[in-house]
């Protein structure tokens, strides 16, 4: 592992990064895939609140999500994906931080999202995230595999927050 991202450039995506978004998310085998169509309408709808990495000229990870509707200090990430050959090198880690960033002037300062109990490396991608952030982490049952009309493992919310500022973090 190098653990060189300096070369990773990561931005909001547009409409044109949907079909890479749905590449990556297949290709992942872990996420619930969502149609291409989902994808170019999240990219179009919820751009401020997602972010691309690319690498060499071609996108290599993303993440999306939304801010809860209800909780506007909170933000959702629905997924988070980076190629297989890009993993261990920090991309996932500088798209967290980079949207927190994005979104810190708007006022957020939770994150949510949810993990099956089984996922041991997102459930380590975000409790490093709350030790970067200073922030405290907390896990509960939020769907239950009865929840689910097909073969889903539970979800477990984790909540972190309150997310320190960039600028008021302690570097590590």
């Amino acid at each position: 592992m190098s653990g060189e991202t300096h070369d990773i450039h990561i931005a909001e995506p547009s409409t044109s990064d949907g079909s890479e978004l749905w590449r990556i998310a297949r290709d992942s085998r872990t996420l619930d895939l969502n149609s291409s169509y989902a994808y170019l309408l999240w990219c179009r709808d919820f751009a401020d609140t997602s972010a691309i990495a690319w690498r060499a000229g071609r996108p290599v990870g993303f993440v999306i999500g939304f801010v809860r509707p209800t909780e506007p200090e909170t933000v959702v990430v629905w997924q988070i994906a980076v190629d297989g050959d890009q993993r261990g090198l920090g991309v996932a880690g500088r798209l967290l931080d980079h949207l927190l960033d994005r979104l810190a002037p708007r006022g957020v300062r939770h994150l949510e999202t949810t993990i099956s109990p089984g996922n041991d490396a997102s459930i380590a991608l975000f409790q490093a995230l709350a030790r970067r952030r200073g922030a405290d982490l907390r896990r509960a049952g939020l769907f239950a595999p009865a929840h689910f009309p097909d073969d889903h493992e539970a979800e477990d919310l984790y909540r972190i927050g309150p997310l320190v500022p960039a600028r008021e973090r302690v570097p590590a």
